[in-house]
């Protein structure tokens, strides 16, 4: 989490247009046509990646030369490389594999094989799958917004710390970073609960993987107070104020906090690194 080795560190990966020389109204234009379809565009390519790695990992084969792991890669650079580093990307990650594996069955799932029924209908029912094709992809667009709220916004800001190195699980240290790199959003009851999916709890959600979603109200409180007796920083805003700030670090207005390394024991510094290995949340030190 906020590592260098984390694949979604947001001021890493839009480095390109915050460097960009371009007026900064058409850097908002861009943030803002990307919101809708981030996760087509960004957020299913990079997770590709993250696979095709372990892949090639777990079968003992080297990454190509000039590959970086830790650029993320998007449809823009998959079928548009710009350099020698996007290029080596395409080795390990295929276009037509990412398309025909990912993109492909997804879209034809969802706007083609889910609406194909009303076609029986006669008469009317080209019509009706016209609308209905029309409502889901705008239905899809808005649900990419509120995942981009719900989600992006929870590691990002000038207030929100970056790190260096891995860190032991359940070391001092790693549970600091947890909540030093992680914000909450408004909370407390049931409904805003609901609406905000649960992702209100980050700090919750990274400093006890495990917890059942209905057990955050409980902690959250207990957190908070734990944090503030020991002067740690414990950040909880509402999902506009942590839009603003992100779209801010997006633009390049503002900067991450690099969290000072010698604020972190020796003792908690993870020499070999930090990888999971099971789907429960369990960390192991390696």
């Amino acid at each position: 989490l906020g590592e260098e080795e984390d694949p979604d560190l947001v001021q890493r990966n839009l480095d390109f247009l915050r460097e960009m020389n371009i007026p900064k109204a058409l850097k908002y234009l861009v943030v803002g046509g990307f919101i809708p379809i981030w996760k087509w565009f960004y957020y299913a390519p990079n997770t590709f990646k993250e696979l095709q790695i372990a892949k090639w990992r777990k079968a003992g084969k080297e990454l190509p030369e000039g590959f970086e792991s830790k650029q993320a890669v998007t449809v823009a650079t998959m079928l548009f490389p710009r350099d020698p580093m996007e290029m080596a990307s395409r080795t390990v990650v295929d276009p037509v594999e990412f398309f025909r594996t990912v993109l492909a069955p997804f879209f034809v799932s969802r706007f083609l094989l889910l609406p194909a029924p009303l076609l029986l209908i006669p008469g009317i029912g080209p019509s009706f799958f016209s609308h209905a094709v029309v409502n889901l992809f705008f239905a899809e667009l808005l649900t990419n917004i509120h995942a981009f709220l719900t989600i992006v916004t929870n590691h990002a800001g000038e207030d929100i710390y970056m790190f260096e190195g891995g860190v032991k699980p359940q070391s001092g240290a790693f549970y600091v970073r947890q909540i030093t790199g992680s914000t909450n959003y408004q909370a407390g009851n049931d409904l805003i609960d609901f609406f905000h999916g649960w992702l209100n709890y980050q700090i919750e959600h990274h400093v006890w993987p495990d917890l059942s979603m209905l057990q955050y109200q409980r902690g959250a409180p207990k957190l908070k107070e734990i944090c503030r007796a020991h002067g740690v920083p414990y950040v909880q805003e509402s999902i506009w104020k942590r839009l603003e700030k992100t779209v801010d670090i997006m633009v390049g207005n503002s900067n991450m906090r690099v969290f000072p390394v010698e604020f972190e024991p020796a003792k908690d510094k993870a020499i070999h690194g930090v990888t999971w290995k099971s789907t429960n949340g369990a960390i192991d030190d390696e």
